[in-house]
């Protein structure tokens, strides 16, 4: 009778043990993603704040070209008084024969874009195109890709902030097919030396431009655009054209 109780007691408790026993495993798994996780995330941050330092460095020592080679063609980025300013007076030096300026709001007129410019109003009447299309960096490659091809232009120089060039150069890059772009930097604040670790407003500018480049650079690889709601898959018609 003993021999069968303790049969019984047994194979009673077997199911609970089996229970005990496959819960530490359960949790091993557990703490093991957790581990996995933690240090992708750990990595993932590391590489962005190394390439983040990269992308300061690069930026903080570009310079705006005292005498750049003549090119075929001048495009400007509206984002600043000081970027069309710059694109006019290459204009006016010949650097290019003709200008785009890309981004203009749909309200500004002609006239008052030239009265805000300033310069040779024959000049500006002659020679400078105006884009109300693009609403954004990408839109601005696309409608200068169309202004290219429509001028059969070999050489562009591109004019635009020092800290938005580079995402510019790659977008620009991905669409301008067979023409050569010519950065044409302007700076209006100097960052040389670390200074914009010293600058709020500055650095807060460069991580921004900086993750927005990373999503230029993840548009190669995802059909991502930017949208004023945020990030978004983009259209097969803008993915086909990149």
């Amino acid at each position: 009778m003993m021999e069968a109780r303790d049969s019984i007691d047994t194979v009673g408790r077997m199911p609970a043990m089996r229970a005990r026993s496959a819960a530490p495993a359960g949790l091993g798994r557990l703490r093991l993603a957790m581990r996995v996780c933690g240090f992708a995330v750990l990595a993932a941050l590391v590489l962005f704040a190394g390439g983040f330092g990269w992308f300061a460095d690069k930026v903080s020592h570009m310079t705006t070209p005292t005498n750049p080679a003549r090119a075929d063609a001048i495009i400007v980025l509206t984002g600043g008084q000081s970027r069309l300013d710059a694109a006019m007076d290459l204009l006016a030096s010949g650097k290019g024969e003709r200008l785009l300026i890309s981004g203009v709001h749909p309200s500004a007129t002609r006239r008052q874009l030239q009265a805000a410019m300033g310069g040779d109003k024959q000049l500006f009447s002659c020679c400078v195109d105006i884009d109300r299309a693009a609403l954004d960096t990408i839109g601005n490659a696309e409608e200068s890709a169309k202004w290219v091809e429509n001028h059969a232009y070999g050489s562009i120089i591109i004019v635009t902030n020092n800290y938005h060039m580079p995402r510019s150069l790659l977008e620009m890059g991905r669409l301008l097919h067979g023409a050569r772009l010519e950065p044409y930097p302007v700076v209006n604040t100097n960052l040389g030396n670390g200074g914009w670790l010293t600058k709020p407003e500055a650095l807060r500018v460069l991580l921004t431009e900086y993750s927005k480049y990373v999503l230029s650079l993840a548009r190669g690889v995802l059909p991502l655009r930017t949208t004023p709601e945020g990030v978004t898959l983009a259209e097969a018609s803008t993915v086909v054209k990149n």
